[in-house]
């Protein structure tokens, strides 16, 4: 957990030049364009590699590539990652409609706000699941339980929202439901690859189909609108702010550990060390 303040104060150093490069002023309020938002995401990318680096190699004693950059899988589980995020957003979005939760007003076919978009959500989700799954989790489960490790590492992930727009009491609740759907799918891959599809599938379609990113306003290619917000279209924080949302969640862990149960995998991950007393 001693990543936590050196990653606040280096990201918010570098938080501070992204926003001088893009050629902003130092608030959060002048983010108003997906291209701001991509250079933050850039600058959030490079802290967190350069952080975890340091901290894996120089504390942990650790390879780099042990916080889950081991070449297994890549492929398959990128893309499982990948359709399911889509998939959940793709149903939710024809839920909402059907129930009169929501309405498509329009289509937008801006490419460029789209690429824009692509990237950052690549951006928040390597660096995301790097930082608090590939890092805190792993180390977290040196202490504790997995389950354990994986409630505080889904609750730090809530709390790093704290700041975000909008937000309410179901939008936390989703956000720690989805550190718990994310870490898992780390401790059963033992890889970051399947969370980071995921991460990035479950932000862009949120976007792409017309909702909020954690009450952030992203490019959106299906223009929507709600009759009015409640909790079953999130409102104005987004999917994540939803019953739907927290219905999928557990679903897609269930699904995970029918597809992933079987893989043969030899352990990588840190047990929790019971301590001895007779040894020194």
């Amino acid at each position: 957990m001693l990543i936590v303040v050196p990653y606040l104060v280096v990201g918010g150093i570098f938080q501070f030049i992204a926003l001088r490069v893009a050629g902003l002023e130092f608030s959060s309020d002048v983010l108003t364009t997906d291209k701001h938002f991509f250079i933050i995401a850039l600058f959030d990318l490079l802290v967190a590699f350069l952080l975890v680096a340091i901290f894996t190699v120089y504390f942990v004693k650790n390879k780099f590539i042990s916080v889950g950059f081991r070449p297994d899988f890549i492929l398959i589980d990128t893309v499982i990652g990948i359709t399911a995020g889509f998939v959940i957003m793709l149903i939710s979005l024809l839920i909402l409609i059907k129930t009169k939760q929501l309405e498509i007003k329009s289509i937008d076919r801006n490419i460029e706000d789209g690429l824009w978009i692509f990237g950052t959500f690549v951006f928040v989700g390597i660096s995301e699941e790097l930082l608090l799954r590939g890092y805190v989790l792993r180390n977290l489960m040196v202490s504790f339980n997995k389950y354990i490790a994986l409630t505080l590492s889904s609750a730090l992930f809530a709390f790093m929202h704290i700041a975000n727009p909008n937000l309410d009491f179901l939008g936390i609740t989703g956000l720690f439901f989805a550190g718990l759907l994310l870490g898992y799918s780390y401790i059963i891959t033992q890889n970051l690859w399947l969370p980071i599809a995921l991460h990035f599938s479950w932000n862009f379609f949120q976007s792409f189909f017309g909702f909020n990113v954690s009450g952030n306003d992203f490019y959106s290619c299906v223009i929507t609108a709600f009759p009015s917000e409640n909790i079953w279209n999130g409102g104005n924080f987004g999917f994540e702010g939803s019953l739907i949302s927290l219905f999928f969640q557990p679903i897609t862990v269930s699904i995970f550990y029918f597809i992933f149960r079987k893989r043969n995998i030899k352990n990588t991950l840190p047990e929790s060390i019971e301590l001895d007393d007779s040894l020194d």
